[in-house]
């Protein structure tokens, strides 16, 4: 009996249970179990080795001679080291990972004092190391949002995510410094992880001396905060990508809670992996603002997967060796460019030189660091401008589809805020913090904005510095801060009367100011043009498609989706291609000379041009050769490369520049015929007033015999029309004078 006089407590479990009931032959459980736990945990990292090498051990010396007190875990390693101790780090991570921590700290401490044979260096060695905190990297099966639920509470989750927010840091006691007020005893008190509380011991627990009476109250302690001590602790709102929320829901998001060397790593905007226990604490300020059963949960972390390149998200440093040789063997394919443009959407007819101005765009530039710190955008931006009816959102929806990271939003519905970045208040610690917008959330991606004119003119110049500098920068509230952006911008609109209208400059039909449009690498005018023969194969191309019979090659993409999409992540991964002396020498030529000719359009219209051509559309063309380079997986840009994307920013801007100069005439030419035809109308009692004429008849006398131009012909009788000079009769075919 002496022996449970002694003060030590002895448990004997009658059941054994099933968390804890590894109980040894002695029948002695929980405490010899965690003695041997901790023994094979540091057999692991002391022993483990990779190719006669003794990974962790090695990581865990250099790492505490460096004063970072922190080792990070391969779960693979340690499944093939121990699969019971994988399967419980997994299961009861709860128990398991302080012993791990703990079997870290007893290895670091061998390693830093081999040598220490008396009781004062072993206490002067435990005083030298402090806890060590363990990160877990592993590669489990990533878990959505939606698929967590209450049988994962308490166990080893891996969740994808984007962050929305990140908290400032606090400071979290981990060790408790207690003084009794009445009688000055000290005692100290562990406070576990994560948001769950404590409680202070109710009754001092000093014991009292010979001859006193011990009369403390109740509630005795009070915390001695400068004696306490403290680990670093930040809160972050992780959510779910755009991409896996369904139709119609919310996205739905987490509180993470990271300590340590795990606080200050990520930046709203973020994609990563996190690694963590899935846990519950109790929310609301006082019991009686929740029930005591209802707790809310929340992922306490452990590792953190950081994409920091933002370019095709994780899916780009992982591929196997397979498909590395597929995508070779496609990139060397002679008309990969060509057969890429054709998946592009192919339900679609025709629109090709748009849809290889997207293939572009999905692959983007390269983009460069100067020596000074300046930073040149490889992302491209294209604008498609033109009449309703011509598929415009539909070719954005295929982008979102098929970009590794794309956000999909309506200019009617996105404010400025929405799309950059906006300041939120928490409601429990009443600090502000930032939340990312769209043009956050898809960094290293691709925005699709449709009804890009209906936006204000305020939430649009919001997006001018995401779209050249590729940063937002935020100054509200107190709070300046810059987030990146790096996202290539795909827009639609409608023209200002609804429909494109030829007769009209292109600066009178686009409603968009110049510091906008020079942002665009590529400006497509999508008309809507009246072809008796393309109308009826655009007829025969939608009938087969309503009527399920679209299994010809022009309704079904040569390359699918989920290849396409690989496919861009790793060009983007591996190439990013420079221009050679002969592409360059091409390129600054044809700019010179592009200058010349916009010059030339301005002096003949005797205005300025709507759409500019600056130096920004030299560096678009650039941008433009580097991507149909990285297409074919080529480290150098070609001649041929800069020819085809001269001919690309040809089709689209430089058309556009045009659009206004009908049938070769400049718009000062156009109007000096229209005055003249009015004039003979007048003057020569052609039609006097109450007369009716066919029109073919005066089409004829002024057209074929007087040499005017059919277009500055029709605009003439239609200023006329309007002036009620003119009327027409019998759908068109008869033109009778009304008005002087």
């Amino acid at each position: 009996m002496n022996n449970f006089d002694a003060g030590s407590v002895y448990s004997v479990p009658v059941y054994g249970s099933e968390a804890s009931g590894r109980t040894n032959a002695s029948g002695f459980g929980g405490q010899v179990d965690n003695t041997k736990t901790i023994a094979d945990l540091q057999q692991f990292v002391t022993e483990f080795r990779e190719h006669d090498a003794f990974i962790y051990r090695d990581r865990l010396r250099a790492n505490c001679l460096r004063k970072e007190w922190t080792l990070e875990v391969e779960m693979g390693h340690l499944i093939g080291w121990s699969e019971d101790l994988a399967s419980r780090c997994r299961n009861e991570p709860g128990d398991i990972l302080p012993l791990f921590e703990i079997a870290i700290r007893n290895v670091a401490r061998m390693l830093l004092f081999p040598t220490a044979a008396t009781e004062d260096a072993r206490l002067e060695r435990q005083k030298a190391v402090p806890e060590i905190q363990l990160q877990l990297r592993s590669g489990s099966r990533l878990m959505q949002f939606r698929e967590l639920g209450a049988s994962n509470i308490s166990r080893l989750v891996r969740l994808p995510g984007i962050v929305i927010s990140a908290s400032t840091l606090s400071s979290r006691a981990i060790r408790l410094h207690l003084q009794c007020k009445s009688c000055r005893h000290v005692t100290s008190m562990e406070v576990q992880g994560g948001f769950s509380g404590f409680q202070l011991p109710r009754k001092c627990t000093a014991a009292p001396t010979a001859g006193e009476v011990k009369d403390c109250p109740l509630d005795p302690y009070a915390i001695v905060h400068d004696k306490c001590s403290f680990v670093d602790q930040q809160t972050i709102k992780l959510q779910e990508a755009p991409d896996m929320v369904p139709v119609g829901e919310l996205p739905r998001h987490l509180v993470l809670s990271a300590d340590r060397y795990l606080t200050g790593k990520v930046v709203p905007g973020s994609r990563l992996i996190a690694t963590g226990v899935y846990s519950t604490f109790q929310a609301g300020k006082s019991r009686r603002d929740t029930p005591v059963a209802l707790r809310t949960p929340y992922l306490r972390v452990l590792g953190l997967e950081v994409d920091r390149e933002g370019a095709g998200g994780f899916g780009a440093r992982n591929f196997t060796a397979e498909e590395e040789e597929e995508f070779e063997k496609l990139a060397k394919q002679p008309d990969i460019y060509e057969k890429f443009a054709r998946s592009i959407a192919p339900s679609i007819f025709g629109n090709t030189d748009i849809k290889k101005s997207i293939a572009c765009l999905l692959f983007g530039g390269s983009k460069k660091i100067l020596p000074d710190g300046m930073r040149l955008r490889g992302d491209i931006n294209v604008l498609m401008l033109g009449d309703p009816g011509t598929a415009k959102s539909q070719l954005l929806k295929f982008v979102e589809k098929v970009s590794p990271i794309a956000v999909y939003t309506s200019g009617k519905g996105s404010s400025a805020a929405g799309l950059t970045a906006s300041v939120q208040r928490d409601p429990q610690s009443r600090e502000f913090y930032l939340e990312g917008g769209a043009m956050v959330l898809a960094d290293g991606g691709v925005v699709c904005i449709d009804e890009f004119d209906k936006m204000r003119d305020e939430d649009r110049v919001a997006i001018h510095e995401a779209m050249e500098q590729q940063t937002i920068s935020i100054a509200k509230a107190g709070i300046t801060t810059i987030l990146n952006s790096r996202t290539s911008v795909l827009a639609a609109a409608n023209p200002i009367f609804g429909r494109y209208d030829d007769m009209k400059t292109p600066g009178e039909n686009i409603d968009f100011a110049t510091t906008i449009l020079s942002r665009f690498d590529m400006i497509f005018l999508v008309k809507d043009e009246h072809n008796e023969a393309r109308d009826a194969t655009i007829a025969k191309h939608v009938m087969n498609i309503h009527m399920n019979r679209a299994t010809d090659a022009s309704a079904v993409g040569e390359i699918d989706i989920e290849t396409m999409k690989r496919y861009i992540s790793y060009c983007k991964a591996r190439r990013a291609p420079r221009l050679s002396a002969e592409a360059a020498q091409q390129l600054s030529s044809h700019f010179v000379a592009l200058r010349k000719q916009v010059q030339q359009v301005e002096r003949d219209n005797n205005e300025r041009s709507s759409i500019p051509i600056t130096v920004r559309q030299l560096e678009a063309i650039i941008r433009i050769s580097e991507s149909l380079a990285k297409i074919e997986l080529r480290a150098e840009v070609t001649e041929a490369h800069v020819d085809e994307a001269i001919r690309l920013f040809r089709t689209s801007t430089m058309d556009a520049v045009q659009a206004g100069n009908v049938d070769g005439l400049t718009k000062g030419e156009l109007m000096e015929e229209i005055e003249a035809i009015e004039k003979e109308l007048r003057q020569r009692n052609r039609l006097a007033v109450g007369r009716t004429l066919p029109y073919s008849s005066l089409r004829n006398f002024f057209v074929t015999q007087r040499g005017y131009t059919q277009h500055a012909f029709d605009r003439c009788l239609m200023v006329l029309e309007r002036s009620d000079v003119l009327q027409f009769l019998q759908q068109r075919r008869l033109v009778r004078r009304i008005g002087v």
